[in-house]
């Protein structure tokens, strides 16, 4: 796999995102990006009395020599969230976590392995809403090489990269709709080799695009 480094892109990723400054108790400072900026009308799937479950994710940039990549998973189809999705390591903030970064390292620990000590926090991506009820905020890492992984099989069916120039190709940003509930539901993918990117992941890797890119 040959990967092109843009010079100083590191550098320019970390200017472009929020300081982890940010906390979940500024809720109203952090913008939120979701499904519904492409659907209105999923706005109307959650309560407006009900809080949206609180979950994290860790967006994971490995720094190889060659270049940049993201770590990405899929999850297995026996799963009741997301099964069989591609999706960052990440879940529901749990009672005895510190704050979002520490739900997105934990649960990147339980589930693939990737050891905390390996990941550099650099800040967050705009918070995402999903239509089946969470608000996730993407907790960005870059992460050195000589780590391991210790998936766990029950929740990853597979962990793999691919090229932040990949993902950063407007080429290959693509906008498609589905059938859902008798309405018709657009979304974003960005198909890779086997693996089929969309809806939420993608969601958050435009918000980083557009971040890096001064598009927003």
């Amino acid at each position: 796999m040959k990967i092109r480094q843009e010079p100083q892109l590191r550098d320019r990723i970390v200017s472009k995102l929020r300081p982890t400054a940010y906390s979940r108790a500024h809720d109203d400072l952090r913008p939120s990006t979701g499904d519904h900026d492409l659907n209105p009308f999923m706005k109307e799937w959650v309560d407006a009395e009900e809080r949206l479950k609180p979950a994290a994710v860790l967006v994971p940039i490995i720094e190889h020599n060659t270049g940049l990549t993201v770590l990405l998973t899929k999850r297995t189809d026996h799963l009741h969230h997301h099964a069989g999705q591609i999706s960052f390591p990440g879940g529901r903030v749990e009672e005895d976590d510190l704050n979002a970064i520490d739900t997105a390292l934990r649960e990147t620990k339980e589930e693939i392995g990737l050891n905390r000590t390996f990941i550099e926090v650099a800040g967050y991506l705009d918070d995402y809403e999903t239509g089946t009820g969470f608000h996730i905020t993407p907790v960005v890492g870059f992460v050195r090489l000589g780590f391991d992984l210790n998936v766990d099989d029950f929740e990853v069916a597979e962990v793999f990269e691919v090229p932040l120039e990949f993902l950063f190709d407007p080429k290959n940003h693509q906008r498609h709709s589905r059938d859902h509930n008798g309405r018709q539901r657009q979304y974003y993918a960005m198909p890779y080799g086997e693996f089929y990117i969309w809806g939420a992941t993608a969601g958050m890797l435009m918000n980083l695009y557009r971040r890096v890119h001064n598009l927003l």
